[in-house]
């Protein structure tokens, strides 16, 4: 008698055979997620802002090919060696946001955005306001706002200034996580948060290279790090029953909402198949129209955009 497996069965068999864990490209991270965010823009409600935020990436891989040039000269993944056995042993996030000591280099980076931000052309004036609103904050509020963002809190956030604070807090955490190798990243006990920084996911994407086909990974919203998890799952309750899938009618096919009947979140999945150029940060952040869509429906969404702070 022949056995059928679904989806699901046929990922966990082949679990051993695809990498569980995928670090952030520094070379091609920001800068496709900036031609990403530049080609949605076009004739877009949004466009503005999506250009807006574009700019904003551009600058994150500038910073970020600094920074992990200083990483390598101090040696950083090589320092790491018990604090890498220590997160294996208790299969916990290797740099955990919550309470990983930041160094002030990542306000540097914050300055160095908005100082580029606040002098882009064909923005509006408020745009300025708010780098500048940020350049002239003391030290303290800032790095009090970024404790909020990092542990995902609504309340006290300025909402702002959250997509400033949040991409210099991503190149940080970046340029950290893509200075590891892949042997020292595990997963852990809890599937649902990044194995590198315990940050929830922006999106999950099914992959379409060679390295994992038809495979689908949760995005990082901090670090870009990508984990592995089984089709058909809920990335925020890992329940296998009650999942179901949706988009609109005439928007693009590589992009779907995946809910949870048994949670009743949702989070977008991409499918680079029906679309090679998808980003998890860009895409989610272009299909707003989806949300409010799942949430008239009565779903809520598992975690927010970087690029875009809300409740």
């Amino acid at each position: 008698m022949q056995r059928i497996l679904d989806p699901a069965q046929i990922e966990a068999f082949a679990e051993r055979s695809v990498p569980r864990v995928r670090l952030p490209d520094p070379a091609r991270l920001f800068t496709r997620r900036a031609q990403r965010l530049r080609t949605l823009a076009e004739k877009h409600s949004l466009g503005d802002y999506l250009r807006l935020m574009a700019t904003l990436v551009e600058g994150q891989q500038v910073a970020l090919d600094a920074l992990r040039a200083a990483l390598v000269s101090e040696q950083f993944a090589g320092q790491l060696g018990p604090q890498i056995e220590l997160a294996h042993d208790h299969r916990m996030p290797l740099l955990a946001a919550a309470g990983w000591p930041r160094q002030e280099r990542w306000r540097d980076i914050l300055g160095e955005l908005c100082t580029a931000a606040a002098g882009a052309a064909g923005f509006p004036a408020g745009v300025r306001s708010v780098c500048e609103r940020i350049l002239a904050s003391p030290a303290a509020q800032i790095e009090a706002q970024a404790d909020l963002l990092l542990a995902a809190r609504t309340a006290g956030v300025d909402a702002q200034a959250a997509p400033f604070v949040m991409a210099a807090l991503q190149v940080y955490w970046t340029a950290m996580a893509s200075s590891l190798s892949s042997n020292d990243v595990r997963p852990i006990d809890v599937p649902g948060v990044c194995p590198l920084c315990g940050t929830l996911p922006v999106a999950s994407i099914v992959r379409s290279d060679k390295r994992s086909p038809g495979y689908r990974y949760l995005q990082c919203g901090l670090c870009a790090t990508e984990w592995h998890m089984v089709r058909i799952t809920c990335s925020q309750c890992q329940a296998n029953e009650g999942i179901a899938y949706h988009s609109i009618e005439g928007g693009p096919a590589a992009v779907r909402a995946e809910s949870c009947g048994q949670c009743h979140t949702y989070r977008k999945i991409l499918y680079q198949e029906q679309d090679p150029e998808v980003e998890p940060v860009a895409d989610d952040l272009a299909s707003l129209a989806l949300d409010l869509l799942m949430t008239e429906a009565g779903f809520h969404r598992g975690s927010g955009n970087p690029l875009l702070w809300q409740a």
